[in-house]
């Protein structure tokens, strides 16, 4: 007995020499600090995967491009975007999943300089915060092209749950100047995030010529001519080889998630719109038989909106079938189209907008259908300079299939191809696709053809709808 009583004295004595337990359940074999490198690399994961899903719940930019619609649930393709919140859902990956692991990554390299005391290490650093930058520009960039005015000044703070809402514009002037710092802090002899950049493997180089094609898109969408004769001054994609395109895996947790929505999941709910095979079958395109399966003959459209059976219209092409498909979100093509637009509209001294416009043609050839004559399809397509408009337009937005964010953006720029909203269309559409773009040039392009409200109704409220004027 004296001896149980002894022992229980000396638990007791222990115990209560013991304040504090915190360090207890802590896993000494786990890390506590999460690397830049970390937040980086899911930051830049989470940012492709969400441009690049095709999925009801996140991202329907391919139906509003009108280049796939739906079978069973054609909800989306018509414009009801509210039932599944669609674009809370896109927010939130691109808000909490994308921009606060680059907030935090920048945070981290932040710290880490503080104790960096060899100058090459010193200038990597810089490297990867500019980088981190120029990623924070372009997921914002999407979102105002998206939502016009949205959260900036006071968003990304644990501490403030309703940030104000900035102008769409100002948002856009602040990015850029963004965008032209981190072009400035790059240093191409130095290194980067190596491995963990998942895009272009650290290659700094790279990066330069994204940010400045980067910045050529944006200064072409807001007109600001200065700023686009930087961009071109600081060296744009020249080739293919420059495509900014995530290298997804054959497995998870880096699959391509259009192969996850389209094969993995078991489910045929996408196929080919009529809109876009009524467009690109009749012009002997080398890329139809790549963007489209040959499960029918002749391709056959599923009409935009309606409720489709999937073995009687056309599939989407093999190449989005595959688990380790690229996921591209700005490639050389585009490059091309978009100078062929600056010349077009003379502005930040480019020039030549016929050169331009057969370039970016057969970019979009050589990387879809290699072995493919180029030239002669584009004997077929001649540019057509008092009608630029609608010859960029056609075959920038023919380019860009299967990039529906982008896509979409081309159409509401030059208004062309054709699109109609669906017969079964949400009722805020008010017969009407969402076709408004973001910052005219001057107010005198908001005019009774391309500015109306009763676009800005669809989906029910302010942060359920893609709305914008357009800015041709």
């Amino acid at each position: 007995m004296k001896k149980i009583i002894l022992i229980a004295f000396l638990i007791i004595s222990t115990v209560s020499c013991v304040t504090d337990f915190s360090d207890w359940n802590n896993d000494e074999k786990k890390a506590i600090k999460v690397p830049a490198s970390t937040l980086f690399s899911n930051g830049q994961r989470n940012l492709v995967r969400t441009m690049k899903m095709q999925n009801v719940n996140v991202n329907i930019f391919n139906f509003f491009a009108q280049y796939w619609t739906s079978t069973t649930y054609p909800d989306e393709a018509n414009y009801d975007i509210g039932t599944r919140d669609v674009s809370g859902r896109f927010w939130n990956r691109m808000y909490r999943d994308v921009l606060l692991d680059l907030q935090d990554a920048k945070l981290v390299l932040k710290e880490e300089r503080k104790i960096l005391s060899l100058e090459a290490d010193l200038a990597a650093n810089t490297n990867q915060t500019a980088i981190v930058s120029i990623m924070e520009v372009y997921t914002y960039h999407v979102l105002v092209d998206v939502f016009g005015d949205i959260p900036y000044t006071e968003a990304l703070d644990i501490k403030n749950p309703t940030p104000k809402y900035d102008d769409a514009s100002t948002i856009y002037k602040d990015i850029l100047s963004k965008l032209d710092v981190a072009i400035s802090k790059l240093d191409t002899d130095e290194n980067s995030f190596g491995e963990a950049d998942f895009i272009y493997d650290g290659d700094v180089s790279a990066w330069k010529k994204f940010a400045n094609s980067l910045k050529l898109r944006m200064a072409l969408r807001i007109k600001d001519s200065d700023k686009i004769s930087e961009a071109i001054a600081g060296g744009v994609f020249t080739s293919n080889a420059d495509n900014a395109a995530f290298k997804f895996t054959v497995s998870d947790p880096y699959s391509n998630p259009l192969w996850e929505d389209l094969v993995q999941s078991n489910r045929n709910d996408v196929i080919v719109s009529d809109s876009f095979v009524n467009l690109i079958a009749p012009l002997n395109d080398p890329r139809t038989e790549i963007y489209m399966a040959d499960n029918i003959s002749p391709y056959t459209g599923g009409p935009y909106g309606a409720n489709n059976s999937y073995v009687k219209y056309t599939h989407l092409g093999e190449i989005f079938h595959k688990p380790d498909y690229e996921g591209i979100i700005f490639d050389y093509s585009e490059v091309e189209f978009l100078l062929a637009e600056a010349a077009a509209r003379t502005l930040g001294g480019a020039s030549d907008a016929e050169t331009h416009y057969k370039k970016g043609i057969e970019a979009s050839i050589n990387y879809w259908a290699p072995t493919a004559n180029a030239d002669t399809y584009i004997a077929t397509q001649p540019y057509d300079a008092a009608n630029w408009k609608k010859a960029i337009g056609i075959q920038k937005y023919i380019a860009l299939y299967s990039r529906g964010f982008e896509g979409w953006s081309t159409w509401r720029i030059f208004g062309v191809p054709e699109l109609k909203a669906p017969e079964d269309a949400h009722k805020g559409a008010d017969g009407k696709v969402p076709v408004r773009y973001v910052y005219p040039a001057d107010e005198s392009e908001r005019n009774g053809t391309n500015y109306d409200e009763a676009s800005t109704t669809i989906g029910g409220d302010k942060l359920t709808t893609f709305i914008f004027w357009n800015n041709n």
